[in-house]
């Protein structure tokens, strides 16, 4: 029971040192309201146009495909620190979810989400149509 004791102890501090500092905050914290502190943004340029434009995604489309593969990279290092005590099976293992990957990448690159400037699809059959 002493480690139970010491983890609760442990939340306990935890908590009530958050509590504390919040509450000190609401005490010592400035409370001067700017019409500045009220515009969409805070980083010092001043909001031009509508907020609801339509943007390009393909930025946000490209950072979360490199995310994603970012994060499976990471599991390489847990198995290269094993990798001589489980021999072939961390071999095998590793090979399957290597591929899957690969998989995962060609599915990506296929559809075409890997490029920047998508190309434009080609209307040959509609320009057909309209001329006879």
């Amino acid at each position: 029971m002493t480690g139970f004791y010491t983890v609760l102890l442990f939340i306990l501090t935890g908590v009530v040192l958050v509590i504390f500092i919040m509450i000190l905050s609401h005490f010592f914290a400035p409370k001067k309201s700017s019409p500045e502190k009220y515009i969409p943004y805070e980083c010092g340029e001043l909001p031009q146009g509508d907020a609801w434009i339509q943007f390009n995604n393909r930025f946000y489309i490209v950072a979360l495909i490199f995310l994603i593969f970012d994060v499976e990279v990471i599991f390489l290092y847990p198995w290269a620190v094993v990798f001589n005590d489980m021999g072939l099976v961390a071999f095998v293992e590793m090979l399957i979810f290597i591929v899957i990957l690969l998989v995962g990448f060609a599915y990506v690159w296929v559809k075409g989400d890997l490029d920047w400037i998508k190309p434009k699809p080609r209307l040959e059959h509609l320009a057909k149509g309209k001329g006879e």
